[in-house]
């Protein structure tokens, strides 16, 4: 595999219409367009969305086919984005064939993340490679890279009340009981919101019953509505909930 070019990361001109050059190394390919519809069911507990957003989670990240470089948006990279790519643990990782490939495509976004110090975004990709594995039925995968998920949310800066519900969710699915016990009790010492109590108390049930199963966000505040995702991005401050999210994991230029 040819190695990425830096300066190639730097030009810019006008593609044809259709094609979107790699930031990394410059290559030209067809990406598909994706425009999320918004979810109409209620989220999970960890803010995997609602269908039907959950069942697109194959076209939320574009992959270069000459250096691997996968992001939101991979005409948008880094300044040492082109030095992680091209490193051996980025080259290995992407060429594991025992991993299954969509999954992949999350775990090097989330590499280059956490090499470049972006170390939420990166429990972010993480956990959406969970995902991946629940949607493929590879629970141990899915527990491994959860618990990945939560090392990297707590590498990073400290954690709001929102995030410390998504590691506690994350440590549960993984059956980490303890671990899961000792966040539900030091969130609250921190005395939460109101919406986000609802939702540990739910959490401190479902790990009590050692149930690592699916739960969304709607059996811990039952919707008021038709829509139940509106009413369940309070949960969050604004700007940080579901909504602002989906903005932050979407929000590329197309």
């Amino acid at each position: 595999m040819p190695t990425p070019d830096p300066a190639q990361g730097t030009e810019t001109r006008r593609q044809p219409p259709g094609m979107v050059a790699c930031a990394v190394c410059g290559t030209e390919s067809r990406q598909p367009s994706f425009r999320p519809l918004p979810p109409e069911q209620a989220p999970d507990l960890d803010l995997r969305p609602g269908e039907p957003l959950r069942g697109s989670i194959d076209r939320w990240l574009q992959q270069c086919p000459r250096c691997s470089y996968a992001a939101p948006d991979i005409r948008q990279a880094r300044p040492s984005a082109p030095r992680v790519v091209a490193a051996a643990p980025f080259r290995s990782l992407v060429a594991d064939q025992s991993i299954p490939p969509l999954s992949r495509r999350f775990l090097a976004w989330a590499h280059v993340l956490d090499e470049t110090g972006a170390m939420h975004e990166a429990a972010e990709a993480m956990l959406q490679a969970a995902w991946t594995a629940d949607d493929l039925n590879r629970p141990d995968l899915a527990q491994a890279w959860r618990m990945e998920a939560v090392a990297l949310w707590r590498a990073g800066p400290a954690l709001d009340a929102p995030q410390s519900l998504r590691v506690i969710d994350a440590l549960r699915r993984a059956e980490a009981w303890e671990a899961a016990e000792d966040a539900i009790a030091a969130l609250r010492r921190a005395e939460p919101s109101e919406d986000a109590v609802r939702v540990l108390v739910l959490e401190a049930r479902l790990v009590e019953a050692r149930d690592a199963g699916r739960h969304t966000v709607a059996s811990a505040l039952p919707p008021p509505a038709r829509r139940p995702h509106v009413s369940h991005h309070k949960v969050s401050p604004k700007g940080a909930g579901l909504f602002g999210w989906l903005g932050r994991l979407f929000g590329r230029k197309r």
